[in-house]
C-alpha cells in the first residue's frame, strides 16, 4: 500500500491522456476547420433545415448513412457514392447525421446522384414503384392522392396509372429539398485556397 500513489497516478494519467486524445484534440481540430471556413458546403435554407428536422424525426438516419468511407476502409467509391467524406462536409450539421447502419444506400451525395425532385417524391410515396427490391417503408401519408385531371401545378402523376396524382405536403417538399441539398461530392478547398478567397 506504500506505493498506491503510483497506481493512482498511472490510472489518472492514462484516463486524462485518453480524454485528451479522443475528445479534446478532435474537438480542437474541428474548431480550426469551422473557424477557417474551409468548406464548399452552403448553409441550409429554411426549407432545407425543416426537411433535415423531418429526416431526423422520421428516423431516416437509422437506415441511411451520410458518410462515404475512405477507399482503404470500404467499397463506397465503387458504389458511385463519391469521394470520401471530410470533416468540412459537416460544417453546418448540428447534430451530425453520419449514421451507423446502411440498410439503404448512403445519402451524402444523393442530391448529385439523383437531382430529380419528382423522382424523390415518387420514391418517398412508394419506393417499390421505382426500385422494386427496396425495403424502405412508404411515406404515402406525406401526400394527398387524387384522380382525374392534374389538380395543381405541384401534383405528380403516378407512373403506370391513367389519372392518379399525388400532391406533396409541405413536409414532403421540405424533405425533398433537404435530400437535394446533399451534394457533398465537390473537393473542398485547401487552407491556402480558402485564405485567397
Amino acid at each position: 500500500m506504500k506505493k498506491a500513489y503510483i497506481f493512482v497516478f498511472g490510472g489518472s494519467s492514462t484516463l486524462l491522456l485518453s480524454i485528451f486524445m479522443l475528445v479534446v484534440l478532435p474537438r480542437l481540430q474541428m474548431g480550426v476547420v469551422q473557424n477557417e471556413g474551409v468548406s464548399v458546403q452552403e448553409p441550409y435554407t429554411d426549407e432545407q433545415a425543416l426537411g433535415r428536422r423531418i429526416y431526423i424525426e422520421y428516423g431516416c438516419i437509422y437506415c441511411h448513412s451520410q458518410q462515404v468511407r475512405d477507399p482503404v476502409a470500404g467499397a463506397d467509391e465503387s458504389f458511385g457514392w463519391g469521394r470520401a467524406s471530410v470533416p468540412s462536409d459537416y460544417i453546418h450539421d448540428q447534430p451530425h447525421l453520419m449514421g451507423t447502419s446502411r440498410t439503404g444506400p448512403d445519402l451524402s451525395n444523393v442530391g448529385s446522384r439523383q437531382p430529380s425532385a419528382e423522382w424523390h417524391h415518387l420514391h418517398l410515396y412508394d419506393p417499390r414503384m421505382l426500385v422494386d427490391w427496396s425495403i424502405m417503408p412508404r411515406h404515402a401519408f406525406l401526400y394527398e392522392k387524387t384522380q382525374g385531371e392534374q389538380p395543381s401545378e405541384s401534383a405528380l402523376k403516378v407512373p403506370n396509372s391513367e389519372d392518379e396524382w399525388i400532391i406533396p405536403s409541405q413536409e414532403a417538399e421540405a424533405l425533398v429539398a433537404y435530400l437535394l441539398s446533399l451534394k457533398r461530392d465537390q473537393e473542398p478547398p485547401t487552407a491556402g485556397e480558402a485564405d485567397e478567397q
